[in-house]
């Protein structure tokens, strides 16, 4: 039946213009409601409607009944079915129990009541508010209690989004900071770089009950080199204790490895003298000739370490003088991020009308942090993934002038 069925990607926009401004009534609303986000979720489209459950309506306004299954409701109100378990057959079955529901409902006073931003989740209205105040900014955010402590410190790319989501989310989390939290306030970084630092450093300073996972180290993994008795670098992932100096470091072991893989390819590197590949003899990658042979000598030892210390370079910043420049907060903003000999200094904002060429100029622009080994992970993970961010390289004169 659904071989020559269209995908959802080709009716999603038809589906956003029904659904605007409606309300979308289904019988077990959540099952529907949650197919429905999780497919616009897969095309990057925020789909958020108030529903309306007719289990939950007719638990309330028809009370008694052992099932409140569609079939058996259907059947014992004597409501005609015809393709039942099909698409059209179920939907006008749940169009005549809803009529029926709302007639039983004079003042309309229960429906009204039982409108859901969420199925099942009616947000109190002091919640409420305090969403419709926060604006969809890329920032860092600060959830109070009454007296003004801070019990939450989050970041997002879209503030009202993610806090709407703490306050309809039935985890044991969300559940205890809505009970707690009276205020929301926030500041906008515009890059999501910076909004990661400043989370970073406001959650060591302040200590929040609620980011208690957060305050450990935000990485496992760490990239490290050594030369073998050939002279070849080597290149490893292994976990990282409090005195290693990785070359970059990773979130997780499965981050590492999509890293490993790739950087492989890229610069046409040896799988066994990156680990990836235990091997006392030749690597996969040399039978199908993606690998030069250093794996049994075959390739000149500076040729190959030539292409390691690429990756070296590119993927750590020390002893580094750069800035990273990334989106503002506004159209005429951008954000510099200052790295001095490896050491990452602060941020600061500047308009576009200004050159930040000038080591005075930027050094009076930026804001201080604390360099600290979660800082390092945040930057170089940044770097890493995002390939919009600009890095402008310091001349090391400049610096000492």
């Amino acid at each position: 039946m659904l071989r020559n069925a269209p995908k959802f990607y080709e009716v999603a926009k038809r589906i956003v213009e029904i659904t605007e401004g409606s309300i979308i009534v289904a019988h077990n609303a959540k099952f529907d409601y949650r197919i429905l986000k999780t497919e616009f979720k897969r095309l990057s489209y925020p789909f958020e409607k108030q529903t309306l459950c007719t289990v939950e309506l007719s638990k309330k306004l028809i009370p008694g009944y052992k099932s409140y299954s569609l079939g058996k409701l259907t059947r014992q109100l004597g409501i005609p079915v015809s393709d039942r378990h099909r698409a059209s057959g179920d939907a006008l079955a749940t169009v005549q129990l809803f009529k029926m529901l709302l007639a039983k409902d004079s003042e309309k006073t229960i429906i009204k009541s039982s409108i859901r931003l969420e199925p099942k989740f009616q947000m109190e209205p002091r919640l409420n508010d305090i969403i419709e105040a926060l604006p969809s900014i890329t920032g860092v955010y600060y959830m109070h209690k009454e007296d003004g402590d801070v019990i939450y410190i989050g970041k997002s790319k879209n503030i009202k989004r993610r806090v709407t989501q703490h306050f309809t989310g039935q985890n044991p989390k969300s559940k205890k900071m809505q009970l707690q939290v009276a205020a929301v306030t926030y500041e906008e970084t515009g890059s999501e770089l910076i909004a990661l630092l400043k989370e970073s450093e406001e959650i060591k300073r302040n200590k929040p009950i609620f980011n208690r996972a957060q305050r450990r180290t935000l990485f496992t993994h760490g990239l490290f080199s050594y030369q073998d008795e050939q002279g070849y670098k080597n290149l490893k992932v292994s976990k990282v204790n409090k005195t290693d100096s990785p070359i970059t470091t990773f979130s997780n072991l499965q981050s590492a490895k999509s890293f490993m893989s790739r950087i492989i390819d890229e610069q046409q590197l040896c799988q066994k003298l990156t680990g990836v590949y235990k091997t006392n003899g030749s690597c996969f990658n040399y039978t199908i000739k993606q690998c030069l042979g250093a794996c049994i000598c075959e390739e000149e030892v500076n040729a190959y370490n030539e292409r390691v210390e690429k990756v070296i370079h590119h993927y750590s910043f020390r002893n580094e003088n750069m800035v990273i420049i990334d989106r503002g907060r506004n159209i005429d903003e951008r954000s510099a991020v200052l790295i001095e000999n490896g050491v990452y200094k602060g941020y600061g904002f500047f308009n576009l009308n200004y050159q930040i060429t000038n080591y005075e100029v930027l050094q009076a622009m930026i804001t201080p942090m604390l360099h600290n080994r979660d800082t390092q992970h945040i930057i170089q993970n940044s770097i890493r993934k995002n390939k919009k961010l600009k890095l402008m390289k310091l001349d090391k004169v400049s610096l000492n002038t």
